[in-house]
């Protein structure tokens, strides 16, 4: 508890010193976290592969080209972020000017999630760098070969008054949770993230919670079946399923369903092979637990495709589940796996009308080319984000926000988002003093009625 204590308050001694606001030193900080990232790509393939089976390539696309993709957005921009904002004055306040300061928070800390323990991690870290302010990252500790090159390869290019990894489980995190940081930004369960906002809301701190749900996909009869098949499998599969935006489940339109689900089992063969449970590039469940969590919610309904298991590997084949209800134990939780239970409907306002009976999801997905369907959908369901005809991509893209709804989650981060999440905005009206007008000073007596005339 000391040791963590000690950090927290050497990060703020450092803060205060001013050294982490100058814009040059923003810039060469995220400049030092890229040199780092490509010098160690190997070792972060490594890693990946160990904690969850990733082949480089996938490893590449969600974990790394995402972040280096983040790293040149904000670069180019951070200069433009930073400047004072000015705003229009009243005619009340004559002769002032207004503006607005973008400035950092202080020590913030960021925990992060297994599932993407890379990106997850640098991810709002580079808000963090962007806005000025000293960190402290706490990974998971179920993505351990992750966590330690983490450790290691921060250590060696950082300050550690600077950004600090501290490794550890449950007790480091409640350690982390009594400190009175200026922000913290978590990104992980919603069971977990109401402990975080709890020990946050006793000492008033902001949070960012970045969470999950059960996000729909909905395949209307005017889809591409075909296409939406084989983008709905991509996005299922990604990481096996261990993506908090992954497609929960899926609502099909009667009249194309059957087609849909043939087309979805050609594309896992396709993508995976016969056996995917002995494919070296698909990726395995995290941890024995949470592969018998997911073998439980298969047994209900009728598996239309995969349903196999490796025990030796921790890996689940595509599992596509029929004839599932909302009281069935896979409908009851967020999967986070690579197993799809299948809901059938006639009417889009049907489909709506249950989303909107469960807690707002993360993300929604819908394939159709009618446009009164997408307007209907858009329109009446809350969610944190998604795609229409795709899957997952909607939170590559520096120019969106990414973040929940509701019990998905609190603010969101990316690009100019990530900058604006790590700062505050701090107010400043400038008054000039070659004169003062004597009209709000008292005595009153009848000045109401020119009052009235400037403020009306």
């Amino acid at each position: 508890m000391s040791q963590i204590k000690d950090i927290v308050n050497r990060q703020r001694e450092y803060f205060y010193s001013g050294e982490t606001a100058g814009i040059s030193f923003r810039l060469n900080a995220l400049k030092t976290l890229e040199k780092t990232i490509r010098a160690h790509e190997q070792e972060i393939f490594e890693a990946l592969k160990k904690d969850l089976n990733k082949a480089p390539f996938e490893t590449y696309m969600t974990e790394i080209g995402i972040i280096l993709d983040e790293i040149k957005y904000m670069s180019k921009n951070i200069k433009s972020w930073c400047r004072n904002k000015k705003v229009k004055t009243p005619l009340s306040h004559f002769k002032s000017t207004s503006y607005i300061i973008s400035e950092p928070y202080g020590v913030v800390l960021v925990m992060s999630p297994w599932n993407y323990p890379f990106q997850l991690t640098i991810a709002p870290l580079l808000g963090a760098i962007a806005g000025g302010n000293c960190v402290i990252l706490k990974p998971s500790e179920y993505s351990v070969h992750t966590s330690r090159l983490l450790s290691r390869i921060i250590g060696e290019s950082f300050d550690e008054r600077h950004i600090t990894v501290l490794e550890g489980g449950t007790e480091v995190n409640r350690q982390l949770l009594q400190e009175s940081f200026d922000y913290i930004f978590f990104t992980g369960s919603a069971s977990v993230g109401r402990i975080v906002m709890e020990a946050a809301a006793k000492q008033l701190i902001p949070v960012t919670l970045e969470l999950g749900g059960k996000s729909p996909c909905i395949v209307d009869r005017d889809a591409r079946v075909d296409i939406a098949a084989r983008r709905i499998i991509w996005g299922k599969c990604l990481n096996s399923g261990q993506t908090c935006v992954a497609p929960d489940y899926l609502y099909v339109h009667r009249e194309v369903k059957k087609e849909l689900i043939e087309a979805m089992k050609k594309y896992i063969t396709e993508f995976y092979g016969e056996d995917p449970c002995n494919n070296e590039e698909y990726p395995r469940i995290i941890n024995e637990r949470h592969f018998n969590r997911l073998r439980a919610l298969m047994d209900r309904g009728t598996i239309l495709a995969g349903g196999y298991v490796n025990t030796g590997t921790l890996q689940i084949s595509p599992t596509i589940i029929d004839h599932v209800t909302w009281e069935d134990p896979v409908m009851q939780e967020e999967i986070f796996g690579p197993v799809l239970p299948v809901l059938e409907y006639d009417s889009i306002s049907e489909v709506t009308a249950e989303i909107n009976r469960h807690p707002k999801p993360l993300a929604l997905y819908l394939f159709t080319n009618n446009r009164p369907v997408e307007e209907e959908v858009l329109r009446n369901v809350s969610f944190g984000g998604g795609c229409v005809n795709d899957t997952i991509i909607h939170l590559a893209s520096s120019h969106l926000p990414f973040g929940g709804a509701g019990a998905s989650g609190i603010g969101g981060y990316h690009g100019k988002w990530s900058f604006d999440t790590f700062t505050r905005q701090k107010s400043i009206l400038k008054k000039s003093t070659l004169f003062d007008i004597k009209l709000r000073y008292a005595p009153y007596g009848n000045k109401l009625k020119l009052l009235k005339k400037i403020m009306r």
